[in-house]
């Protein structure tokens, strides 16, 4: 624990520490005065945050029961911020698995209190699958042991969430949009600051309230008129909505997977969930929470935030700062041992007349706006192909254009490993059948330049998984040595230019 917590306070366990609401909560109830203990399957996952050294980080999982026992010893307060997003079709039985696991786990510990933030529904039987699993968790811990306040919000608006970008690319890219039905159905979104005055202040509720409460903010509107704040906000004109009966959820998914950098996998339950009206039953919480200070935020005054955020490349936390359900956490297979598994690789070293730092400063800030220094066409082409089939493709680019930490999304990668001015190890989140990294680093060579390593490795998943890697391995002298050459001639004229910020690469003429 941190010398610098206070030792008399509470202390209150956050689960989804890496995520986009978890990440942001951590720093606002250390504000608040309390002691904060930070839950990660992973602990380097929260490394770089820059709250990490005021917190206590445990390794646990909901889906490893055993692992709870530590994370929630002495715990008063325990945030259950943990949801499955394109999980594939065992998603509810896990959400099922791991709200049951972390209730009898905080019962045994004697925890006071689970928050837990859900989403606002209709009561009504039919729901689509990831909001009746959301139900079913909030139902769980409210039958249970443990008092439970459960707090739901419809749309949150904020820099980095799913709802925000879902919103923002498709106003920015689409001046024309044929939308489905559900797009005049009416929301009352939230702003994430408000998310974030409800659920620190949920921490110290007078009593043992055991119930849900809506939290919302001032506005209702559609999500038709969403679209048209956004445009407003962003001096765009408006936007020219065209709604047809005929496009489904999966269809509409699609489409969003397509035009925005949120993939198919992540859209779809979103989309699923704007097809049930979400607005407020009712605001029993603001009889006992104070508003926040100047009052609950509206839309136009959320979306002008979320975009200084933006503009300010201050964006806190984004949607994909979590890792995805199902996502393989094993560290990079080295060479096979006696069991035979099948590991491919690419290894290439090359000498840069630059010193260290100078490559370094390339590296950490490839991918993005920046690309990745390589067969441009050939990267743009896999991006599209990987969107089709409902990968993240490029789109997602970088929270912020030249640093980097562990455990966020860079385009279709996710930053495993990060030695500063050393090694960045980034793990495919592309679809591709089996497992793919791509290693950088880079050394002094003792003679007032460096040497630039690089290795990409693949574990193939059958035989699918091979023929991939005896399909693409034509081109990778292409992908993978033009990647290497133009890093290093990007910090060599960085060096000579005595520049540390190189020119993107597709605007350099000595690429393919």
């Amino acid at each position: 624990m941190s010398a610098d917590q206070p030792t008399d306070a509470p202390l209150v366990l956050v689960t989804g520490a890496s995520g986009y609401i978890g990440g942001r909560l951590v720093p606002a109830l250390l504000q608040a005065g309390l002691r904060v203990r930070a839950m990660a399957r992973s602990a380097e996952r929260l490394e770089g945050r820059p709250w990490r050294g005021e917190v206590e980080v445990v390794e646990a999982d909901v889906e490893d029961p055993d692992s709870l026992r530590t994370a929630l010893d002495g715990v008063d307060v325990a945030y259950y911020l943990i949801h499955t997003m394109g999980g594939g079709r065992s998603f509810a039985a896990r959400d099922r698995a791991g709200a049951r696991a972390f209730a009898r786990a905080a019962a045994r510990a004697g925890t006071r209190r689970i928050v837990y933030l859900g989403g606002i529904h209709p009561d009504q039987e039919h729901l689509s699958p990831h909001m009746a699993s959301r139900r079913e968790v909030a139902e769980i811990f409210l039958s249970g042991p443990v008092p439970t306040v459960v707090l739901r919000a419809a749309v949150i608006l904020g820099s980095g969430s799913a709802s925000f970008e879902i919103m923002r690319h498709l106003s920015e890219r689409l001046p024309v949009m044929i939308t489905p039905r559900w797009v005049s159905n009416r929301i009352q979104p939230i702003a994430v600051r408000d998310v974030l005055h409800y659920l620190v202040a949920a921490a110290r509720l007078d009593g043992a309230p055991n119930r849900s409460f809506d939290v919302a903010g001032p506005d209702v509107l559609t999500f038709a008129e969403l679209l048209q704040a956004y445009a407003r906000a962003a001096d765009l004109p408006p936007r020219r909505i065209r709604v047809v009966p005929v496009l489904t959820p999966r269809l509409a998914s699609h489409w969003i997977g397509l035009v925005t950098p949120v993939p198919t996998s992540i859209a779809r339950p979103l989309v699923e969930s704007l097809v049930h009206e979400s607005v407020a039953a009712e605001q029993d919480i603001r009889a006992l929470v104070p508003d926040p200070e100047g009052g609950l935020t509206g839309v136009d005054r959320a979306i002008g935030l979320a975009l200084i955020r933006i503009r300010e490349l201050d964006i806190a936390t984004a949607w994909h700062d979590a890792t995805p359900a199902g996502a393989p956490s094993a560290p990079l297979p080295e060479d096979p041992d006696w069991s035979g598994g099948i590991v491919r690789g690419d290894e290439r070293r090359r000498r840069v007349d630059a010193p260290a730092a100078t490559v370094w400063s390339v590296i950490e800030g490839i991918g993005g706006a920046h690309g990745w220094y390589s067969w441009r066409l050939g990267w743009v082409t896999r991006g599209l192909i990987d969107r089709v089939v409902g990968g993240p493709g490029l789109r997602r680019g970088r929270r912020h254009p030249h640093r980097l930490a562990v455990g966020e999304a860079l385009d279709w990668w996710r930053v495993e490993r990060l030695e500063p001015g050393r090694l960045l190890r980034l793990r495919a989140e592309m679809r591709v059948p089996g497992e793919a990294w791509l290693e950088l680093g880079v050394e002094e060579d003792g003679d007032g330049g460096s040497i630039l390593h690089q290795r990409a490795v693949y574990h193939p998943r059958g035989l699918l998984g091979d023929a991939y890697w005896w399909a693409v391995l034509p081109f990778h002298g292409v992908v993978f040595g033009g990647m290497q050459r133009n890093i290093a001639r990007a910090a060599e004229a960085a060096a000579a230019d005595d520049d540390s910020d190189p020119a993107p690469p597709h605007d350099r003429k000595d690429l393919p």
